[in-house]
């Protein structure tokens, strides 16, 4: 244990369980189902222009990317697409909602061996119903004092974060897997953060190497080292 450390944070998904794969399983459906209008390739182009198009009215998470996949499938084909075509992009989202949550190696035996050395909690962004129903399945709520669902991580969003659980940034630290949302924001504020990337980033959450390399952060290969770096922070 950090005598240096109160809380320890963690991102939730593709930091605790898998995601992204979820992702591009639907990605894929998506475009099959509109391949007779143009090819993979550029359908999945446009709906990545459509995402981040959307997230300043929807955020992130499953329901704002249905929303984006109907919005491009209508863009795509040019109003031609069909009632039963919009009910299928619906049932791809049911799908992805019912997705079983798959821990990453590791994870559990991680955060047992944390409990009780400090104040574990989760930081995430998306859809507020879909991540309380994840933690849930996860079978690692209880291992957890607070979960905090925020629209999106920026430094004031962690700022808010530190000042609800009553910590100095300077004793928290944060693990994820995304430098843009769970590693630069924390360490502007103060914080201590951890990167352990995944193995499918989101191209969302890329941050160059010459930006990146301007901050100081750890990093872990797995998440099972991250016990042994808390206690050099």
């Amino acid at each position: 244990m950090s005598s240096t450390v109160d809380v320890v944070a963690f991102d939730a998904d593709d930091t605790l369980w898998h995601n992204e794969p979820v992702f591009v399983e639907a990605k894929n459906r998506f475009c099959e189902l509109l391949q007779r209008y143009h090819s993979a390739e550029w359908i999945d182009e446009r709906l990545y222009d459509t995402e981040m198009r959307n997230l300043e009215h929807y955020g992130y998470g499953i329901k704002s990317f249905t929303l984006s996949m109907i919005e491009t499938a209508v863009e795509l084909t040019e109003g031609r697409i069909n009632g039963n075509e919009i009910h299928r992009i619906i049932e791809l989202a049911k799908d992805m909602l019912r997705s079983p949550v798959q821990l990453l190696d590791h994870v559990e035996d991680t955060i047992r061996s944390l409990t009780g050395s400090y104040r574990l909690v989760v930081v995430t962004k998306g859809d507020l119903f879909d991540q309380e129903s994840k933690i849930a399945r996860s079978g690692l709520g209880d291992h957890f004092d607070h979960v905090e669902i925020v629209s999106t991580k920026t430094p004031a969003a962690y700022a808010a974060v530190t000042d609800k659980l009553g910590v100095i940034p300077s004793r928290f630290v944060m693990i994820g897997d995304s430098l843009r949302s769970d590693v630069l924001p924390v360490v502007e504020v103060g914080g201590h953060a951890i990167h352990v990337p995944y193995q499918t980033p989101w191209a969302h959450e890329h941050v160059p190497q010459d930006v990146a390399a301007r901050y100081r952060f750890l990093r872990a290969a797995s998440i099972r080292e991250v016990p042994g770096l808390l206690r050099s922070v």
